[in-house]
């Protein structure tokens, strides 16, 4: 047996963030539009999920038909049964990211990220899966004390600690 393997790229537009995951029934889709719509109200998303059997079709919902067409568009690129890709704005993945954990379909989170992000794709006679991400760059050096003070006062500004 031959195994191919691929890198893809995924276009995430400007001010949007994108969750990608693997889980394993048809229902995902269902759970992960209510994780979404209770976890965080007011957010904007579209999910799509590939099938692995029976009809292999790729599900989609959302509340934003721009974002449920860019979630099946770059799932399309990457083609990989049971995998999942939300596309989400007007709010962050660390609004939702433990309630999708916890969807009890959901059996790995692989990215989580407004940073450029490739999938590194597995191809076989059987279908297609994913082995990792690369998400963002490598680093450059190593925070300073500047940075760490930077950072501190950012997480203040933004809201996320007191």
């Amino acid at each position: 047996m031959d195994v191919t393997i691929s890198l893809v790229s995924l276009d995430i537009p400007e001010e949007c963030n994108i969750i990608l995951g693997h889980a394993h029934f048809i229902k995902t889709i269902e759970d992960l539009y209510e994780v979404m719509v209770e976890s965080a109200p007011g957010i904007k998303f579209g999910i799509a999920f590939c099938e692995a059997s029976q009809k292999r079709l790729i599900r989609a919902e959302g509340n934003d038909n721009s974002l449920v067409d860019k979630a099946i568009e770059e799932i399309q690129k990457i083609g990989a049964g049971h995998t999942f890709l939300i596309f989400l704005k007007e709010g962050y993945p660390i609004n939702v990211l433990n309630a999708i954990k916890n969807v009890s379909e959901v059996c790995r989170v692989y990215a989580a990220t407004a940073n450029p992000l490739q999938v590194i794709v597995a191809e076989s006679e059987q279908g297609r899966g994913i082995l990792g991400v690369i998400d963002g760059s490598s680093p450059l050096g190593v925070e300073t004390e500047e940075d760490s003070e930077e950072r501190y006062e950012l997480l203040r500004k933004i809201g996320y600690k007191l």
